[in-house]
């Protein structure tokens, strides 16, 4: 067998997983939201994860952005073991290297969408000059540029997840993550959104996203179901 085949199959053999959990366990309260979870994600895929409401997978996404901490197992994203970081290096680990859409939002109410979007730059020092340029050109990416003078009370909900998607993507993250970011929205509006993190994926980001709807997860590469806090397929 050729020399450079055979390099090249080592490589892939030894490559990490983009994200590996083993086996996760969280509690609230003594209630067990994820029982022993072993999960593994590859860079560049699109995964779904699919379950009903009250399965874990909010839980699974905090412990994936380090949000939250697991009471029992090991997590390591982007080759570092974030489980065992403090609250303050899981912060500034996450700043470089995550981005979040949440189901509601969660956009600052008494700033414009530009505002919003620019607000993880300034955060993490992005050079003034540059915030509002790039912040312009990720609402242009996610078809929210007419929004961007506007507050999120005057704008509807499928515009105002599209800067949130935008802002998400501010500090330019190779992991971006969505919890259920279609779960308030409209049929049409659903499309769009999901539409929209496929092309994302395409232009070479690590998805993953989390959605009670198992239709929504047909433009992801891989789906794994999420039940009662464990992964059953």
């Amino acid at each position: 067998m050729n020399l450079k085949i055979i390099s090249k199959k080592v490589q892939m053999a030894d490559k990490m997983p983009f994200i590996s959990l083993s086996g996760v366990v969280k509690r609230y309260g003594g209630v067990e939201a994820l029982r022993g979870v072993d999960l593994e994600v590859s860079e560049g895929e699109f995964l779904a994860v699919v379950g009903p409401s009250g399965s874990g997978k909010s839980t699974l996404i905090s412990i994936i952005a380090g949000l939250d901490r697991p009471d029992e197992g090991r997590v390591v994203v982007l080759g570092r073991e974030i489980s065992t970081m403090s609250p303050s290096a899981r912060a500034r680990w996450r700043r470089r290297s995550v981005g979040i859409v949440f189901q509601f939002f969660h956009l600052f109410p008494l700033l414009t969408a530009l505002e919003n979007v620019m607000l993880p730059m300034r955060i993490a020092g992005t050079y003034r000059g540059r915030r509002r340029e790039r912040a312009m050109e990720l609402l242009r990416l996610v078809g929210a540029e007419h929004v961007a003078d506007r507050y999120p009370g005057e704008m509807s909900g499928g515009e105002q997840q599209r800067v949130a998607v935008a802002r998400a993507l501010a500090n330019d993250p190779p992991l971006l993550l969505a919890d259920e970011p279609t779960a308030s929205l409209d049929v049409e509006n659903k499309g769009r959104i999901v539409e929209l993190l496929s092309r994302l994926h395409d232009m070479g980001k690590t998805v993953v996203l989390t959605t009670h709807d198992p239709g929504l997860a047909s433009g992801a590469t891989r789906v794994v179901r999420l039940v009662d806090g464990r992964v059953v397929g």
